[in-house]
């Protein structure tokens, strides 16, 4: 009978940690569970709301965290986040299990959330734009000045004819 009510607890438990995202854990087993269901919190991308469901963070420390992140210190290990907050290490070895440290290429951040204003963009400016040629920018350009402003994607993709394989691409760049 115990092994049952403990079952329907961590049944419960489950449930309440999948269906909703921001669930503050209280316990070094609530991160266990956590972890089982394949829960992870990216060290250097997480938010304030992310670092708060870590029992035992302030608000006022996690948002020192994020700061760091932003700022463009890298976290590798629970030690670097303990160092940053003038903590023993200790206090986050159970936080391991769902934290994780992944590595970021700034650059390759940068280029990809980069958009270029179709409206108002030069041909030089759109022809070293990813997976758009000189033509390309060229007629971009000329559609732009003889037919007026690209209302969206769909104008765009309408007006010069693009295959949809291009404008997969593209789409990633553009902004209306």
């Amino acid at each position: 009978m115990n092994s049952f009510r403990f079952n329907l607890r961590l049944q419960k438990l489950r449930n309440q940690i999948l269906s909703n995202p921001y669930y503050r854990f209280q316990s070094g087993e609530e991160i266990a569970i956590a972890s089982q269901l394949g829960i992870r919190i990216d060290a250097n991308n997480a938010t304030v709301d992310d670092w708060l469901r870590l029992p035992g963070l302030s608000i006022h420390q996690a948002k020192t965290l994020v700061e760091l992140s932003k700022a463009g210190v890298k976290f590798y290990c629970v030690e670097d986040i303990a160092a940053a907050l003038s903590l023993s290490p200790v206090r986050f070895e159970y936080f391991q299990a769902i934290l994780t440290f992944d590595y970021y290429d700034d650059e390759a951040i940068e280029i990809a959330t980069k958009f270029i204003q179709i409206n108002t963009a030069t041909v030089e400016v759109l022809a070293n734009t990813p997976f758009m040629d000189l033509l390309l920018a060229e007629a971009v350009v000329k559609n732009r000045v003889e037919n007026g402003l690209y209302r969206d994607i769909v104008d765009f993709q309408r007006r010069l004819n693009l295959p949809g394989d291009v404008l997969a691409q593209l789409m990633y760049y553009l902004k209306f």
